[in-house]
């Protein structure tokens, strides 16, 4: 073959290459979710609910404007599981290894008691975790940790009770734990049923995915364009710098 043949050889598979990784986003990103990954290891991820004057945080606004006066910055926040009427955390809740939510293993009705249900957490030494609830147990290690449900992909299945073509359809918002253990966050930008949201995360590789909550969702994404700083809800999952 010709030197001439070898490089145009070599130019389409450099092309090829490229496209997999536009813009530094891998080619397996869907455009129905609003993404984010985050490596506990280098990034500050921190829950919150209530500021020093015992007043709920409720959203991305107050957060923002709280975080400003401590001289810190929101890179990312969604709202981290279901909550009560007055805005307090369903199930358990710690945080900065507090509990102030204590586990609820009871059953009931609604999307956080379509069993398993599970408990999405950070350890003391930066590891994040998602697990069934019965599997949980507080070591005494546990800086973070909120309880949710149901369970989207657990040990690398989709969740029994979910089926496809399912007419349930809402904006979901949930978290997956990546095959190097870091962890993704999305959120759909239109109504999506559990199925089609859980393989979504069975299809980037994650062991064990958490369904964190529905219509009340928000996300506040800026380097995405992603903006929603409004939201009345419980506790928060946020990176801050």
């Amino acid at each position: 073959m010709s030197k001439k043949g070898t490089l145009i050889i070599l130019l389409i598979i450099a092309s090829i290459s490229v496209g997999f990784y536009q813009f530094g986003k891998p080619s397996n990103e869907d455009d129905r979710f609003v993404s984010y990954i985050v490596n506990p290891k280098k990034q500050n991820l921190e829950f919150f609910w209530k500021n020093e004057k015992d007043e709920h945080f409720k959203n991305a606004e107050n957060l923002i404007s709280w975080l400003k006066n401590k001289n810190k910055k929101l890179l990312f926040s969604t709202n981290g599981g279901m909550y009560k009427k007055d805005n307090s955390p369903q199930g358990l809740y710690v945080e900065k290894t507090i509990t102030k939510s204590e586990i609820d293993t009871s059953n009931g009705n609604g999307n956080f008691y379509l069993k398993p249900n599970g408990i999405f957490y950070l350890t003391t030494d930066k590891n994040l975790i998602i697990c069934k609830t019965e599997d949980f147990v507080n070591n005494g290690m546990i800086k973070y940790a909120t309880q949710s449900g149901p369970m989207l992909v657990i040990d690398g299945e989709i969740h029994a009770a979910f089926k496809k073509n399912s007419t349930n359809l809402n904006i979901r918002n949930g978290v997956g734990i990546l095959p190097n253990n870091q962890i993704i966050f999305a959120i759909s930008k239109k109504e999506i049923n559990f199925y089609d949201f859980a393989e979504y995360f069975k299809k980037l590789g994650c062991k064990n995915a958490l369904y964190l909550d529905g219509f009340v969702s928000r996300t506040y994404l800026p380097e995405k364009n992603w903006e929603q700083i409004d939201g009345n809800f419980g506790v928060i999952i946020g990176v801050t710098e």
